[in-house]
């Protein structure tokens, strides 16, 4: 069987950006994860990892690319690599999501679209269609805070706490 995706780049233009990708039910997440940075533009070297879904896009199990040894003692970590599609993603549980690049969180939300029949002569993975262009970065995160006179400030900001001020400090300048 052929699992047909919609994999949607979350950002906050005006414009979707998506790919329509079909992979063979046996195909392993590590096989999605190429295609998924290969369709996007990305060149696949960042760590990267998916997570099962529900319908109100909430990151559940994690399935990593390699075991980064952080979990409870005795917990199985599901890998990429040793993981297939037909294992997590099926019609009653039909989304992933996808973060990509730890330190950029590129975002993406998963869904299948349907489940159908190989095409004879047709190679897997394919893309079917594509849609938007990627932007130059993510969307950057404004920390910016309200102060009490409804002003906005920069919450990083040296008006905000005089680092130099060591008597409004709330620590022991001496703790070590």
């Amino acid at each position: 069987m052929i699992y047909r995706f919609r994999v949607l780049l979350d950002t906050d233009t005006d414009e979707d950006v998506f790919r329509d990708i079909e992979l063979s039910q046996t195909a392993t997440l590590e096989d999605f994860h190429n295609v998924i940075t290969q369709s996007f533009g990305f060149d696949g070297s960042e760590m990267a990892s998916f997570y099962t879904s529900d319908e109100q896009w909430s990151q559940n199990e994690e399935i990593s690319m390699f075991d980064m040894g952080d979990g409870e003692e005795g917990e199985t970590i599901r890998l990429m690599n040793e993981t297939q599609l037909e294992d997590i993603v099926h019609e009653a549980s039909p989304r992933l999501l996808y973060i990509y690049d730890f330190l950029s969180m590129w975002t993406f939300m998963i869904e299948l679209a349907d489940i159908g029949e190989p095409e004879a002569g047709q190679e897997y993975p394919n893309i079917m269609f594509v849609h938007g262009q990627v932007p130059e970065n993510v969307q950057e995160i404004n920390f910016e805070t309200e102060d009490m006179h409804g002003e906005d400030e920069d919450a990083f900001s040296d008006s905000t706490i005089d680092l130099e001020d060591y008597d409004e400090l709330d620590f022991d300048e001496n703790w070590n």
